[in-house]
């Protein structure tokens, strides 16, 4: 009877997979089984195929480099192994059976909150809990860490590469941190720092974290499936792994590197509006265009919405979302979709608050009005302001922005701006006329006047951008 309990429990599970999903599953068993050799044959009925953390590594390390870093191997071993099958002894057996590796694809991939937990549990520590905030951002690290690694060794980066972008461990760290920060205690405060890493979470704590972190889950599915190379090539009935990462364009074989890292990349673009996160399109870079404030508003206007990304020479890294085409004008613009944003030293957005629509402002050229980019706040007081004596900015929150609620995002109240960049989201509106583009210079002859009188250089003579056809994709 043992047996059709088992054979139940592993039919209904087998169930949620489709035809060809099935077959795939079955084929990745039988090789990881056909990896654990005749050892595994001995201490099995010669029919009973099952799988040890030594063909997991095996299957990872048959290739020159893994798909996965080797502690995310031993922790879905883990996983696997802490289901419990009827009439066995679980845990017990080094080796896992084919049920259990079937129930483990079936919770991890199609299960919802209830079933993923006492799985995640083990993955992060094998005793189960309750377990220390210092083992969930272990957990955590590692998971980020394996996703920015897999999808580079799939080749599934989509134009963006380790090489074109910031370095991602420290963006690793601090997109753990974000997500860790939504882990609530019993009375539901939110423990932060030391304390975090210090508290004891029941499961009941850790199941309510996975269920409000959507991206805990898409990031173990992104695991299994390009990790272990299962269900990958398979139409994918959710799009939060298909847009998890923006095709990037305009970056390729121009030597630059972004002050973006991965997991900041995937972070920002899950808080874009859905229809806008499917592609990035460099549009200023002042590495490449110069440090001029003409070239930035030559660049951005017109272009549809945009995110803004600034260094400062202290290296903190932090910009805003504008929902809309950049216009030069002495209102404010833009609608309640717009965000501010942090990088670095911290990874986290900020949103709307409702208290006025000061959401976006351009303006250049105007004797009366403030010149210059800003967001949020309000004149003189911006969350985000650039000034258009390029170089110069300010983020005054003191405590707190009134339009984005964020605090003071730059090292300094008034900061030095060390780099920037500005990148269309979404698809370019086809009014963005590229062809036969003037510069600001061309339309306004007396900014190029005081410009030369100033002895600055027009940088953009020489520089003028050949037109970008989309780049193929990598």
């Amino acid at each position: 009877k043992m047996g059709n309990a088992e054979s139940n429990a592993y039919q209904n599970h087998l169930s949620r997979f489709l035809p060809e999903e099935q077959a795939d599953i079955d084929g990745l068993f039988d090789t990881l089984s056909g990896a654990s050799g005749s050892a595994g044959a001995k201490h099995a009925k010669a029919a009973k195929k099952t799988v040890t953390l030594a063909a997991l590594q095996a299957r990872q390390s048959a290739h020159t480099r893994e798909p996965l870093p080797e502690p995310m191997t031993a922790r879905l071993y883990n996983g696997m192994k802490s289901i419990d099958l009827p009439g066995k002894s679980s845990g017990l057996s080094e080796h896992i059976a084919k049920e259990q590796f079937v129930i483990f694809m079936s919770h991890l991939l199609k299960g919802n909150a209830d079933e993923k937990i006492s799985i995640i549990m083990r993955m992060i520590a094998k005793t189960g809990g309750p377990l220390k905030g210092k083992q969930i951002q272990e957990f955590t690290e590692d998971l980020i860490t394996s996703v920015v690694h897999v999808l580079s060794y799939r080749k599934e980066l989509k134009g963006w590469s380790l090489e074109n972008t910031r370095d991602s461990s420290s963006g690793v760290k601090a997109l753990a941190s974000e997500l860790l920060s939504e882990l609530k205690l019993p009375d539901g405060t939110k423990p932060v720092g030391p304390q975090l890493l210090e508290a004891d979470f029941e499961q009941g704590a850790i199941e309510d974290w996975v269920y409000r972190v959507p991206q805990i889950s898409v990031f173990l599915s992104v695991v299994i499936r390009q990790g272990l190379h299962v269900l990958h090539s398979l139409p994918d009935q959710t799009n939060d792994i298909l847009h998890l990462l923006p095709h990037c364009k305009g970056i390729k074989g121009r030597g630059v590197v972004s002050l973006f890292d991965i997991p900041a990349i995937i972070y920002i673009n899950s808080h874009l509006p859905a229809e806008m996160q499917h592609k990035w399109q460099l549009l200023f870079s002042s590495r490449l265009h110069g440090e001029s404030f003409s070239q930035l508003c030559a660049h951005i206007v017109s272009k549809g919405p945009c995110i803004v990304i600034i260094r400062d020479l202290d290296g903190f890294l932090f910009g805003g979302f504008a929902s809309h085409s950049w216009e030069v004008k002495p209102q404010f613009q833009g609608d309640n979709r717009c965000f501010l944003f942090s990088v670095f030293p911290t990874l986290a957005v900020y949103t709307y608050t409702g208290y006025n629509d000061h959401y976006m402002y351009l303006n250049h050229g105007q004797q009366t009005m403030p010149n210059g980019l800003g967001m949020g706040g309000q004149h003189g007081y911006f969350g985000l302001w650039i000034d258009s004596d390029y170089g110069k900015g300010h983020s005054k929150a003191k405590p707190r922005c009134t339009t984005y609620n964020s605090p003071q995002l730059s090292a300094k109240e008034d900061f030095t701006l060390d780099a920037m960049e500005v990148w269309a989201v979404g698809d370019v509106p086809e009014s963005a006329g590229r062809k036969g583009k003037k510069s600001i210079l061309d339309v306004d002859p007396q900014a190029q006047a005081l410009l030369e009188m100033a002895g600055k250089s027009r940088q953009s003579e020489g520089l003028r951008e050949p037109v970008e056809e989309d780049e193929d994709e990598d």
